[in-house]
Parts: C-alpha cells; sequence; structure tokens
C-alpha cells in the first residue's frame, strides 16, 4: 500500500524542521516553533428510554487548541504588533483595541527535505492571547532569547489545493 501518489518510492514521514508560517500574505522571519494544531470534540452521552442498559454517543461542541509561536528576539517586530492590536496599553480611550483588524487568518506550511511545499493549512480568525516580548534572562545561561505568541483560533483546514510535489533526484553527471 502506497502512503505517497506521486513519490511512489518513498516511504519516510515528512519531518518536522522545515516549515513557514504566513500572515497578511508574507512570510513571518524566524519562526522555530510551530505547536500542533488539536482540536476535540466533546461527547454527548444520552439513553433511550426503552433501552436502560446502554448509553448511546454523539460529537458534540468542537474545540480548537490555542497555536503558539515561537523565534528568537530579532528587530522584526511582527509578533509585537499584531500582539498590539489586542491590547495597545497607553493608547488612550477608545483606542485599546483594533478591532477592525485584531484578527487574522494564518497559514502553516510544511516543506519537505528540498524545500518543496507538500502540505498546508489554513487558521481561521486568529488573535493573539499571550505574547511573551522577552524571556526569563540569566547571566548564567547560554540559550537564544525566544519571543512567543498564543495565538487562539476558531478552526482550521487542509489546503487542499497543495498537492503532493515531484521530488527532485541527483543525476550523475
Amino acid at each position: 500500500m502506497t502512503q505517497f501518489t506521486v513519490n511512489a518510492q518513498r516511504f519516510d514521514p515528512y519531518k518536522t524542521f522545515k516549515f513557514r508560517v504566513k500572515w497578511d500574505g508574507h512570510i513571518v522571519a524566524g519562526i522555530s516553533r510551530v505547536s500542533g494544531l488539536r482540536r476535540t470534540t466533546a461527547v454527548v452521552e444520552h439513553r433511550e428510554g426503552g433501552d436502560p442498559s446502554s448509553s448511546r454517543k454523539s460529537p458534540g461542541q468542537t474545540e480548537y487548541a490555542p497555536v503558539t509561536l515561537e523565534r528568537g528576539v530579532t528587530h522584526d517586530t511582527a509578533f509585537e504588533e499584531w500582539a498590539n492590536k489586542v491590547v495597545n496599553f497607553g493608547a488612550g480611550l477608545g483606542n485599546e483595541v483594533s478591532l477592525r483588524d485584531f484578527r487574522k487568518d494564518i497559514v502553516i506550511q510544511l516543506l519537505n527535505e528540498a524545500g518543496q511545499l507538500v502540505l498546508a493549512y489554513k487558521l481561521f480568525r486568529c488573535w493573539p492571547s499571550e505574547y511573551v516580548a522577552l524571556p526569563d534572562l540569566d547571566s548564567d545561561g547560554e540559550t537564544v532569547a525566544i519571543q512567543t505568541l498564543v495565538l487562539q483560533n476558531e478552526g482550521w483546514v487542509r489546503d487542499t489545493s497543495v498537492v503532493e510535489p515531484h521530488e527532485p533526484a541527483l543525476i550523475p553527471g
């Protein structure tokens, strides 16, 4: 049974280390980690009056887990600018929240080892519920300073227009 229709010789699943995140039509620079896409559907149990010994189960409300983006601290202000649209401390009465554009649709793209686009997911009506501008600082540490943006979302779908690409092959010269 072939898992890859175009590249039938491929057996390895895609790796997690090549990806991009886009919003406002642009790739956001430097993102090093994206949490997984998760949804949970509640179970509604009910019982029929004529069958008292067992219950039935049906799907209830579906919840979409927040998505966390992480990247090293740089001079790029994309995370901060979006977070400020939700709450802009000191902006003045009536200007604390940018109601018109604090929500964005984003796209998460997975690339194969050759850098070809292989999967994409569209996340809808995202907004930052948590922003870490600067992590804990430690003079004894040797780690990179990481910014974090936690995005609430109202659902996601796979972009079916992205299809499996023909993978390149090195031809000996």
